[in-house]
């Protein structure tokens, strides 16, 4: 085996076999298949990428098809995104198709199958039917329209059609097998009346096809080779080959599905109803919020179509599930912009700095690179005055000793420019540093070649002319979510760990060179991170969305707060073993602070968990978490677990252990009855007073 064909996906080796046994190449044919009721996102990305891409492999025509059964959801304006989003994504599909276009060809298939058997007229309520459809272990049993003789199902199934019933009144199934061990094969439904508005065909039809008919008929009227389906189509392959049978003629290619697993993206959520729910709760601002993963939200933050094919192709096509990280989405698009985007400077929280030394009214015009990566990219000037902004945060009056910016007697150089040193501040009345006055060595110009332009300071600081300064509206976008799988915890709604910090806006200033943006464009702030200019920038108000940071600020994050969590514990140990209680008030004080600062769902859920064991500072630790996190409830800590931890921690020899539990069950009203017993009689037994106090 060649090393090419080692490196093929399954899909590409299902299709390498196919070829093998004599299909012919040029019957091969592919389809993205689209239903038009939401935007897309990033994992239809993958899906997209794969099918297109064996398009452009094997040379074979692939079809975008909108599967648009169903007119109650559908909308054209989601046609319209999606060619806008297979376009951007760098794709040419060979036709464009849609189900609603095979509306006639499809009821007459069904006519046909009247005729033959094999589809009644089912005129059941949707709760009937589903009690005599059965369950996964108990078969269904046949329904009392069953067995309806072919004239009574034509004539209903002609009637539907001409709009003489009321939505739910009829449907029309598949006559298969009610004792199937794949519920899907027990009679599915084919036809629902439907008395809605389509958004092509009008109002010309009364009934639709369900998704399952209409899907492989429609594979089989447009010749596709090779139908693919992500994993949870595995059980529907049965039901999509019978309704083949039924119509299919061996002169021509027979479709056949193949499954891969989906793209599961943590810290987001994947499902188009969830994400309707978004847009429609005003919760985020429309389908192409930069904080989405739809396809037109990642385009308006900013992300590449390069950067998305490229994640497509490092994630690869698998057959097992599995969650990507989104960090890994994000590596691909740094890549990306860290070879094409220039490198500009823009003060997203300014602060003035004056150069005392520096001529009143002079400017001059300094050479920077565009991008270090390019070199192509070549330069651009860059002016510079006595009045400058730099970023807050970059300035401390008296810093310690690793602090490696701009303070009082400290050196540091300024990006393309020159070296400077602090020298004194001016304050408002409150106290608050409103300007910054350094000196500058005339001779450390950067590029100068000079001894003082190569002498080592600090750091180096971006900056920006006030003289010549543009102010922007810079919009700083994060995750929409502060919990790796926000829809996956039972009992919690996935809106409960939105992220209140996903949007901050600042009012900033970038360098002149970007007084003439167009939207669309991307620029590196430098030591910020990628920006893009927004849609809704103008000439007159320029608006930027920060795309991603340089690093990757949540793994920073979800570390800091992992080293947190193990650093409480040594502060356990050290209140336990305070004498003092005003220290020891002051210790608890601290860690109550770091408890409350920590956001992961799931790390604090975990580490309540892992410390119910007989362990004294370990329960109190879990006991503390229960207590003073906001992010975690008594209903989201397994039962077991938190059973053991009430059980444990009322018998512990610690006071406070015991102290903090009965705080904890005075608020917990669900668990409280089955601690009656063991309170009452810690009651009689207790003689700590404080804890006696909690008791009454």
């Amino acid at each position: 085996m060649s090393t090419e064909e080692k490196s093929l996906h399954f899909i590409e080796q299902i299709i390498e076999d196919s070829l093998a046994s004599g299909f012919p190449q040029d019957k091969l044919r592919f389809r993205f298949p689209p239903e038009p009721n939401g935007y897309l996102h990033i994992g239809h990305a993958k899906s997209i990428c794969l099918n297109f891409g064996l398009g452009l492999r094997y040379n074979a025509p692939v079809n975008l098809r909108f599967d648009d059964t169903n007119p109650a959801k559908e909308e054209q304006e989601y046609v319209d995104a999606i060619k806008e989003d297979l376009q951007w994504l760098g794709f040419k599909w060979a036709e464009e198709r849609y189900a609603s276009d095979y509306f006639q060809q499809l009821y007459d298939w069904a006519v046909v199958m009247i005729k033959n058997g094999k589809a009644y007229v089912d005129s059941q309520s949707s709760e009937d039917m589903a009690a005599q459809k059965g369950t996964p272990t108990q078969p269904g049993v046949d329904g009392p329209y069953r067995n309806r003789s072919v004239e009574e199902n034509l004539s209903l199934f002609k009637a539907m059609k001409n709009g003489d019933f009321p939505e739910g009144s009829h449907v029309l199934r598949a006559k298969i097998d009610m004792k199937s061990t794949n519920m899907l094969m027990r009679d599915p439904l084919m036809y629902r009346i439907l008395h809605r508005h389509h958004h092509r065909t009008g109002n010309d039809w009364k009934i639709y096809p369900m998704y399952d008919y209409a899907h492989g008929e429609s594979d089989y009227i447009e010749q596709i080779s090779h139908s693919i389906c992500t994993l949870e189509f595995v059980m529907h392959r049965e039901l999509y080959n019978w309704f083949l049978d039924q119509i299919y003629d061996d002169k021509k290619v027979r479709p056949n599905q193949y499954e891969f697993a989906r793209l599961n993206l943590n810290y987001t959520v994947m499902s188009k109803r969830k994400l309707l729910q978004l847009v429609q709760e005003n919760i985020v601002n429309g389908w192409d919020d930069p904080r989405m993963p739809t396809i037109s939200g990642l385009r308006r933050r900013g992300f590449t179509a390069n950067s998305i094919r490229k994640f497509c192709e490092t994630i690869g096509v698998a057959k097992r599930e599995n969650v990507i990280d989104v960090s890994l989405l994000e590596f691909c698009l740094r890549e990306d912009l860290n070879k094409t985007a220039p490198r500009v400077m823009a003060v997203l929280d300014p602060i003035k700095v004056v150069i005392t030394n520096y001529p009143e009214g002079k400017e001059e015009f300094l050479e920077a690179e565009n991008n270090q990566e390019d070199e192509s990219a070549g330069y651009r000037k860059v002016p510079f005055s006595r009045e400058i902004y730099i970023e807050r945060e970059d300035f401390l009056e008296e810093a310690p000793a690793k602090f490696f910016r701009l303070s009082i007697g400290k050196e540091v150089r300024l990006k393309n420019a020159y070296i400077i040193k602090g020298e004194s501040v001016i304050k408002d009345a409150a106290g608050n540093i409103t300007e910054i006055h350094v000196t500058y060595d005339e001779d450390s110009q950067s590029g100068s070649g000079s001894e003082a332009s190569q002498r080592k300071v600090a750091g180096t600081l971006h900056w920006v002319s006030i003289q010549h300064a543009i102010q922007a509206e810079v919009r700083m976008y994060d995750r929409l979510f502060i919990d790796e799988a926000p829809d996956s915890h039972k009992e919690k709604n996935f809106l409960e760990f939105m992220n209140s910090n996903s949007l901050q806006i600042a009012k900033g200033f970038v360098e002149p060179s970007l007084a003439t943006v167009q939207s669309g464009d991307k620029f590196q702030f430098q030591r910020m991170g990628y920006f893009n200019v927004d849609k809704d920038s103008t000439a007159e108000k320029l608006v930027f969305n920060r795309t991603v940071g340089l690093k990757d600020a949540w793994e920073e994050k979800g570390k800091k707060e992992e080293n947190l969590l193990m650093s409480m514990q040594k502060e356990i140990n050290k209140y336990v073993k305070e004498k003092d209680e005003t220290a020891a008030n002051l210790i608890l004080e601290s860690i109550v602070e770091n408890i409350k600062s920590v956001d992961n769902f799931s790390l604090i859920c975990q580490t309540i968990v892992k410390n119910v064991k007989n362990d004294n500072n370990a329960l109190l630790f879990s006991n503390l978490i229960l207590h003073y996190s906001d992010k975690v409830q008594f209903k989201d800590i397994e039962n077991e677990a938190l059973t053991k931890l009430y059980s444990m921690s009322l018998k512990s020899q610690m006071p406070a252990v015991r102290i903090f539990a009965i705080q904890n069950l005075n608020k917990d009203l669900e668990n409280q009855n089955d601690f009656k017993t063991q309170l009452s009689e810690l009651k009689l037994s207790e003689k700590n007073e404080k804890v006696l106090e909690f008791l009454k």
